[in-house]
């Protein structure tokens, strides 16, 4: 698990079977641990099974990146975020049922039961349901990725298969080609693992929609209330540039300037079978351009 490929395929999934024969192994691969690239609605992201370490440590390895720059998970249904979760606290379900999919990583505490691996999260994980048909179906097919920006560490985001596959080269098994990836704005990251919602960084959804679920909103301007969290950034999977408030500890170490963030990733597996979530359509809130 986590072993570098030996020779990668790109399969361009505008063609039926080219897509359904990459989803397939797409998903092969990720089940022995190897590497995938995949389109979101942000950039294009490079995934592993969440509960494969080994595969994780390829992950970052082939990104240039150490543990203290945990990916954050791609989920393709609201039950397989929550299965994730401890809890959503009092505004976390809200948010999801307004922006999944989309734009918008939630940080939340881990469910404890979870015997997996990111890094250094601190028992927090950065949770997003992409707007992308072809990253949900793979998705809905490999259960949760640990997905980051795919691309190397200094180097900008690879918003085609064609750019991440110069840059990644073999150590990626599949590249899945959903021609030129979505808009330029990263994901809005709003943390959850306090009393009061905290804005992390703005992006592609806006502080006021945030504000207009969640009433009070905390930014860099606040000083948290007593029991936030100390997790105070994340990186969320294929997204552009951004970097936390230097004052605050951060999920992940905060990225170069130049370099896009991702939102939002043995074999151990959860301890029940109801941990590793069941990836099902299961709310109006799953729905896909």
């Amino acid at each position: 698990m986590g072993r570098r490929a030996t020779v990668s395929r790109r399969y361009d999934c505008s063609e039926p079977m080219e897509r359904t024969r990459g989803i397939a192994e797409a998903f092969a691969a990720a089940r022995r641990g190897e590497l995938v690239v995949l389109p979101t609605d942000t950039v294009y992201g490079v995934g592993v099974d969440a509960f494969m370490p080994p595969a994780v440590e390829a992950l970052l390895q082939a990104k240039g990146r150490g543990r203290e720059m945990p990916p954050p998970v791609l989920v393709g249904s609201v039950r397989a975020a929550t299965a994730l979760v401890e809890d959503l606290g009092t505004y976390g379900q809200d948010l999801i049922d307004e922006f999944w999919p989309g734009a918008l990583t939630l940080i939340c505490r881990a469910n404890p039961n979870l015997m997996w691996d990111l890094g250094e999260t601190k028992g927090t994980v950065a949770l997003r349901m992409p707007m992308h048909e072809l990253a949900v179906e793979l998705l809905k097919e490999t259960g949760p990725l640990a997905v980051s920006s795919a691309n190397l560490s200094g180097q900008p985001a690879a918003r085609t298969a064609a750019e991440a596959e110069k840059m990644l080269g073999d150590s990626v098994s599949v590249y899945l080609d959903g021609g030129p990836s979505g808009h330029a704005e990263p994901s809005t990251i709003v943390d959850l693992t306090g009393s009061v919602p905290r804005l992390l960084r703005a992006g592609a959804i806006s502080e006021e929609k945030i504000r207009s679920v969640v009433g009070v909103l905390l930014t860099d301007d606040d000083d948290a209330p007593t029991g936030d969290s100390d997790e105070k950034g994340a990186e969320d999977a294929a997204d552009a540039p951004s970097e936390p408030a230097e004052a605050k500890p951060s999920l992940t170490k905060p990225a170069p300037a130049d370099e896009p963030t991702d939102a939002a990733d043995g074999d151990p597996k959860p301890d029940t079978p109801a941990a590793k979530p069941s990836l099902t359509k299961d709310t109006p809130a799953e729905q896909v351009d």
